[in-house]
């Protein structure tokens, strides 16, 4: 599955990775810099940050479907254990 960032989250990230190359690398890069080097993260490293949310998102799942369990639970077959 690609990853297809917002227009408006695109331009943010652009912006930000233009003042972090200035501020530690010394060099102002340009949009053209800044969109290369956007596009290279997001097809190189977006995809295991990706996998590994969804690895979290499926924990968490499990963890919830697994305290159904217990905080989803009524005995059956218990009205004549109540009337003694």
């Amino acid at each position: 599955m690609a990853i297809k960032l917002s227009k408006d989250t695109e331009e943010r990230l652009l912006v930000s990775l233009q003042r972090y190359c200035a501020n530690n690398f010394d060099e102002e890069i340009g949009n053209l810099k800044a969109q290369l080097l956007l596009d290279f993260c997001v097809r190189e490293i977006g995809p295991s940050i990706y996998n590994q949310a969804v690895q979290d998102a499926q924990k968490v799942m499990q963890e919830k479907v697994t305290e159904l369990e217990t905080n989803c639970y009524e005995t059956e077959f218990a009205y004549w254990q109540k009337k003694r």
